[in-house]
């Protein structure tokens, strides 16, 4: 599979298809084993569809529809890569015992994460009978114990500092002092220095090495011998708190957040940066299967890992992709997203080059990478039966002519097999053929024996016409700077009904479409304009998953005129 790909559907059923032991690490934030009532998020189709299929039954249902998909994850990851599940005390232990023990191994156990979200649930001011809930929990696990894993550092805050770097040299280093002593004791690491005795259990290096220190400076030893030599830890030389398995640090997100896109339980940046530096390198590949409001995926791109991100949710996938494209520059790697459906006109004008190559795969076959002198054949099967593509319609006669000219050129004696056994000797691909292609097929067949097959694209993957948007334009108020304020209505049709509306308020066509409202399920927007010339763009996304966009131009002077 493909990298740096959003998929829409069953993640299940993506997750099979995926190559064994290609993936670096795994982040999943599924739907926890909560209350019910309020787990449907974006509300679409896909998701109500695939929220019916968790409660069906009770925590076991619960349990065996979550297994089943770790058991693919396992099956996807490198032996030196890692898992992080993330759950809350309703099903952890389930989640623990039934699922991560059993699949990765006890002895792969690495952490339990508790992220302390600093805002509980489940308790007021009012009477209550228990403490609330501020933690989830994140089940760190390996595929084995050669797992990547890079030591990671928070930033020592002001509190830390002052309380701990007490001390300063002459020439003006600050530093804190750190014990000497071994946590075992060590024949070796048992002797005297410099009037000092040893501790019980030793010094914590050998006595060459507390020379070499003491010569550098990086111990301090006491006038009075009674007292414990101890090791200078300098203030410029440390990274930073090492990081352990409370994350404290680290908030949700507040409703007035810049990260904010609408997704009520998205999860802040800083938190999955943190999963992909500990657990990943530049260049790894990252799967979230539950992609949610797209955080693990809109990070990886940011620190140059590869992804893979999985939803049932339309609205997930086109929300994921309007954040990614939001956060892009110049430096960024190109990614794609695969839909149920196809838009007619994105493939019809899609390079030529690029359209070939990728509906030769998805019909099953090999694309030719030469471009040249390849005799107009542009891919074949596994048995080497040449393929033709063509991006248009009402494909005539004389591409037939001159398809069957070219397969017999390329290897007559496999024309001639296929010709005896009756299979075919080619493969045209086109959008539509006319009568005199068609025509033309059925008397090679009937007269010479000869079986050319016209494969229409809608025949391998399914293709629908894109939504289409008006915009009406509404002056609300003028201040006396000449400030307008505008109220925008936008109207999307389509055949499989409209799922949501983003805004870019200031878009650019060079840069491309950058959401400053990406998820509006009504289609209204105001805003306030100075005088000036302003490109707004609406793009509407159908429940397939396609989506248009209408660009408005205003001129705001003395009127609002539209252009």
């Amino acid at each position: 599979m493909s990298v740096n790909k959003l998929i829409l559907g069953d993640n299940l059923e993506i997750l099979k298809t995926i190559e064994s032991e290609t993936i670096d690490l795994i982040y999943l934030d599924p739907p926890f084993f909560s209350n019910r009532n309020y787990e449907v998020i974006w509300g679409d189709e896909g998701e109500i569809r695939s929220f019916q299929d968790r409660w069906a039954g009770g925590i076991d249902h619960y349990i065996t529809w979550l297994k089943e998909r770790v058991e693919q994850m396992h099956r996807i990851l490198k032996p030196t890569g890692s898992i992080f599940l993330h759950c809350d005390w309703h099903a952890d232990a389930y989640i623990r015992v039934e699922i991560l023990d059993k699949i990765f191994g006890y002895e792969n156990f690495r952490n339990l994460i508790i992220w302390k979200r600093k805002n509980s649930i489940g308790q007021s001011n009012k009477k209550s009978r228990q403490f609330g809930y501020n933690i989830d929990s994140i089940y760190f696990y390996s595929k084995t114990k050669n797992n990547t894993f890079n030591t990671i550092f928070m930033e020592s805050n002001s509190e830390y500092i002052e309380k701990f770097f007490t001390n300063k040299d002459p020439d003006g280093r600050i530093y804190r002092l750190a014990t000497l002593t071994s946590p075992s004791p060590r024949p070796n690491l048992t002797y005297e220095y410099k009037g000092h005795k040893p501790p019980e259990k030793g010094w914590a290096i050998s006595y060459e090495k507390m020379i070499e220190w003491d010569k550098k400076g990086k111990i301090f030893i006491p006038d009075d011998t009674n007292k414990r030599i101890q090791r200078k830890i300098y203030l410029d030389e440390i990274q930073g708190q090492l990081i352990q398995t409370l994350w404290d640090d680290i908030n949700v997100l507040s409703p007035s957040s810049k990260e904010r896109i609408g997704y009520p339980t998205q999860k802040p940046e800083a938190l999955l940066e943190r999963i992909i530096k500990c657990a990943s390198n530049e260049g790894d590949t990252v799967l979230d299967p539950f992609v949610g409001g797209g955080t693990t995926v809109a990070v990886a791109d940011k620190l140059n890992r590869k992804w893979i991100g999985i939803d049932q949710s339309v609205q997930a996938i086109k929300v994921t992709e309007l954040r990614l494209d939001k956060q892009r520059d110049l430096f960024s790697a190109p990614f794609s997203v695969q839909l149920h459906k196809y838009d007619y006109d994105t493939l019809r004008n899609k390079n030529a080059f690029e359209f070939e190559a990728w509906i030769v795969q998805q019909f099953g076959g090999a694309s030719n990478t030469r471009q040249r002198n390849d005799l107009g054949l542009d891919g074949k099967m596994p048995d080497n039966t040449p393929i033709q593509v063509k991006r248009s319609d009402n494909i005539g006669r004389n591409v037939i002519d001159n398809f069957l000219a070219a397969v017999m050129r390329n290897d007559q004696k496999l024309f001639d097999k296929n010709v005896a056994d009756k299979k075919p000797v080619g493969y045209i691909i086109a959008f539509s053929f006319g009568r005199g292609a068609v025509e033309e097929v059925a008397r090679l067949k009937l007269k010479n024996n000869i079986i050319i097959e016209l494969v229409k694209v809608e025949d391998i993957v399914p293709i629908a016409k894109k939504p289409t948007v008006s915009v009406e334009i509404n002056e609300l108020a003028r201040d006396a700077k000449g400030v307008r304020e505008i109220e925008f209505v936008a109207s999307g049709t389509s055949e499989a009904g409209i799922e949501f509306y983003s805004w870019d308020f200031a878009y650019d066509a060079e840069h491309g479409f950058k959401a400053d409202v990406m998820l509006d399920k009504e289609g209204k927007q105001t805003t306030k304009l100075k005088a000036g010339l302003h490109n707004i763009a609406v793009k509407v996304v159908d429940n397939d998953g396609l989506e248009s966009i209408e660009v408005i131009k205003l001129k705001v002077n003395g009127t609002v005129e539209r252009s």
